[in-house]
């Protein structure tokens, strides 16, 4: 399991992965989260500009099986959102790590990555579950 967890993100323990880039933070659900829903049918986007805050919800995402809440790794300003998930929500399950990307974050504070988990200690978390 800990092969396919991508080793340049961070971890939340709700299962979302952030990948820094200098002030902005991209967010998407882990292939274990995908994995544990099943087939996407839906993401509740935010909206552009809008302030989401680490720890608190800021979507949601729906399968065949169920309702998910997706919380925010991150505080601060959303900068892009991935539009394309409205037409393919199932590229979060073809590519979690990938285009199947749900929003850009700007940060409001960058040293809250490193409050975050590495894929060690995510991949830890698996394990224990």
């Amino acid at each position: 399991m800990a092969d396919s967890i991508p080793g340049d993100l961070k971890y939340t323990k709700e299962h979302e992965w952030a990948r820094v880039q200098g002030k902005v933070v991209v967010v998407g659900v882990t292939a274990h989260a995908q994995e544990s829903l099943g087939d996407v049918v839906y993401v509740e986007l935010p909206k552009l500009g809008a302030t989401i805050t680490e720890g608190k919800q800021f979507g949601v995402i729906e399968s065949t099986k169920a309702v998910s809440e997706l919380y925010s790794p991150v505080t601060g300003t959303v900068v892009k959102v991935n539009d394309a998930l409205a037409d393919n929500p199932s590229t979060v399950n073809t590519d979690p790590y990938g285009a199947g990307w749900i929003v850009e974050v700007e940060l409001s504070d960058p040293k809250q990555v490193d409050a975050l988990m590495d894929a060690t200690a995510y991949s830890n978390l698996l394990k224990s579950a």
